[in-house]
């Protein structure tokens, strides 16, 4: 599967909708096309499904490492890895931040350890001759910052046509390709709000502005330009046990890599159950309750039968992992930003607060404490936060980990605890160990 990497000169130039429009022009073109996503988002990826119809992998050598970020590229290929079926001949990797920036991986760490070719998605609203001297730019950094990375042209984003389309060939070095432009239209603004944009199940760009954005799109020169990762060695055989692990999903509980889930389904039974939906806890073996949006759906969750038969089981002694929003729900309350407070799961001794503004933002390593759920004592993980909530824990409080990197529940700890549920901030990849440990203990 070859593979391209679609990079930013900076947060905020529209990757995301360049990324979308990429692969709708591929599809055109009669390609099957597979998305990826450098660094540790969940929210971008939604988009990308929502345009292939198959779930976009995630590329962070600092949650996988290089080995592991290889392995998760080209498990695209395996059609069991997919629920779509079929085999992807294209991969199109969407960048984090602009190229160069990020302090433990950027996308230049990601096309670097996947020799993936780079070209630059440019703003270039209010420019022609400066495009092409910022491409420059970027290009000769590489050499400068000692990047092995391989800057191959310019997309141009929010051109128009014609003379500023023209401009912006013309200005272009001989060493760089111009691949195209991303019309400047209204439909294809994505809406945000915190945490990043809205997710793709819920304002996904319509058919009409992606054909209008793909149109554009030189979608032989991209696929010329496109190259092939290393094969890594094989995986290590899975063990499957026969045990179950009921895994929440909604749209409160939505943020889980498809590694993750991949990764259970190879080692346990997976039961999926919607606690927005009324759904009853399922009969399991151990609980995975991922990340997502709790304190939007606060008031149906303090409603939820699941949440009741977790908190019951839970005392009982059934493992349960909660991930983020996860251990939000696991804690004893959810104060909203209005100053509205709803009754959580009441496993966990905290109480959970929301903030106006983000309250860790960061890739993690923690160290376990003791021997635990998802990882030995003194075995460091890595992991990722990004959270607008914070959590007033019992003074008496029991913590799984020591933050090496990152901040965690209380700038020093993560992992709250209690029976045999774990709650952390922090986001853990199926590279990480966590979850074959998990398995592994049923």
């Amino acid at each position: 599967m070859k593979g391209v990497v679609l990079a930013g000169t900076a947060s905020g130039v529209g990757k995301t909708v360049a990324t979308l429009a990429v692969c709708r022009a591929l599809e055109r073109a009669g390609h099957t096309v597979q998305a990826a996503k450098a660094g540790p988002d969940f929210i971008d990826p939604s988009h990308h499904e929502a345009v292939t119809g198959r779930p976009s992998r995630t590329l962070d050598p600092w949650l996988e490492g290089r080995t592991g970020m290889r392995r998760n590229y080209y498990r695209a290929e395996d059609a069991t890895a997919t629920d779509s079926g079929g085999t992807p001949d294209v991969c199109v990797v969407e960048g984090m931040m602009g190229l160069y920036d990020g302090s433990v991986a950027s996308t230049a760490d990601v096309a670097a350890a996947l020799d993936l070719p780079v070209v630059l998605v440019v703003d270039a609203s209010a420019g022609m001759q400066s495009v092409a001297a910022s491409a420059l730019g970027f290009r000769e950094y590489a050499a400068h910052a000692d990047a092995d990375v391989d800057v191959v042209g310019v997309l141009a984003q929010r051109a128009h046509g014609g003379r500023h389309a023209d401009g912006i060939r013309d200005a272009l070095p001989e060493s760089l390709t111009y691949y195209g432009r991303v019309p400047p239209r209204d439909d294809l603004e994505i809406p945000e709000r915190h945490l990043g944009l809205e997710r793709g199940t819920e304002s996904p760009l319509g058919d009409e502005a992606l054909d209008a954005a793909a149109e554009p799109i030189r979608t032989q020169r991209l696929l010329d330009a496109a190259r092939a990762p290393t094969r890594p060695d094989p995986e290590p055989a899975s063990t499957r046990r026969e045990r179950t692990v009921a895994v929440a999903r909604d749209a409160a509980f939505c943020f889980a890599y498809p590694a993750v889930l991949e990764r259970l389904r190879e080692r346990a039974h997976v039961a999926t159950f919607s606690p927005l939906a009324g759904d009853a806890l399922p009969d399991c073996d151990a609980v995975y309750l991922p990340g997502g949006y709790p304190e939007r759906h606060a008031a149906d969750l303090a409603d939820a039968p699941a949440l009741d038969d977790l908190a019951r089981r839970a005392s009982d002694g059934l493992p349960v992992l909660g991930e983020c929003g996860g251990l939000m729900a696991l804690c004893e309350s959810l104060t909203t930003t209005d100053g509205d407070t709803y009754d959580m799961a009441g496993v966990l001794p905290a109480d959970v607060r929301m903030h106006e503004r983000y309250q860790a933002l960061d890739h993690v390593a923690l160290r376990a404490r003791d021997d635990g759920l998802t990882a030995a004592g003194g075995e460091t993980q890595h992991g990722h936060e990004f959270h607008y909530s914070s959590l007033s824990p019992d003074a008496d409080a029991r913590f799984a980990f020591d933050v090496v990197r990152g901040t965690g529940i209380d700038d020093d700890h993560d992992g709250l605890t209690e029976h045999e549920t774990v709650g952390t901030y922090c986001h853990r990849h199926a590279a990480s160990g966590a979850f074959d440990r998990l398995t592994d203990s049923l």
